[in-house]
């Protein structure tokens, strides 16, 4: 099934242009010129990923990022800023709007494209079967199973779960409350301060070979499963 994006940009020859890049690229594209038009089309069945001009009709793609990172439905839809602004200063508002990634314009087709696909990697849960390794660090969600330089780990089985949602999901920031919820489940009452127990928990049990530090904690934010240490 093709990955659905929302394109908002308010100068229609160029969002016809990157329509037509898109849908070249097997994307299913949605269109808006504005803010209000944007809002009103993220909507299920909601999009895969958003391409967000800065400057727009109605309102800008910053206050549109910040407005749909609020809400619960559109938090985790990836965006990627679209603008003519290059300065760093720029760039660091965009992504604490909660853009994800930044794309400078002018740019090439294949480069968006490439941004876009790398942005959907990045996000998407990787297959439950699927083996997955950081660093020596290996997981396998088949054998249920965690090695570090090819020696066995131990942990139990909320670490085991704690650890395969952080690696399919690196270099994401998740609050203790989305831990909860992706982890323990929505059902359950479990007080934050558990999610510390067991962050404390895991990163000893895959301390020896000092991968413990790929779990990052971030200040007023929340934890993250980072390669970059």
């Amino acid at each position: 099934m093709p990955k659905r994006v929302l394109l908002v940009e308010d100068e229609a020859p160029i969002r016809e242009m990157i329509r037509f890049v898109l849908e070249q690229s097997g994307f299913d594209t949605i269109e808006a010129e504005d803010y209000d038009v944007a809002m009103d089309k993220v909507k299920e069945p909601y999009p895969d990923i958003i391409l967000l001009d800065w400057m727009l009709p109605g309102g800008s793609g910053v206050q549109l990022a910040k407005k749909l990172k609020q809400h619960e439905h559109t938090r985790e839809i990836p965006i990627i800023m679209l603008t003519a602004r290059g300065e760093e200063e720029d760039k660091v508002r965009g992504l604490e709007a909660g853009a994800d990634d930044y794309v400078t314009k002018p740019f090439s087709p294949k480069e968006l494209v490439a941004r876009i696909k790398a942005v959907i990697r990045r996000v998407t849960p990787t297959s439950s079967d699927e083996l997955i390794e950081y660093n020596g660090l290996v997981l396998d969600p088949v054998s249920h199973r965690v090695s570090a330089n090819d020696e066995p780990l131990d942990m139990g089985p909320t670490e085991f779960k704690l650890l395969h949602f952080f690696m399919s999901h690196a270099e994401r920031v998740y609050s203790r409350e989305h831990l909860l919820d992706n982890v323990w489940g929505t059902n359950v009452y479990v007080e934050d301060r558990t999610v510390d127990v067991h962050i404390r928990r895991l990163r000893k049990a895959i301390s020896r070979h000092g991968h413990d530090a790929m779990i990052q904690t971030v200040r007023g934010a929340g934890y993250r499963f980072s390669s970059r240490v």
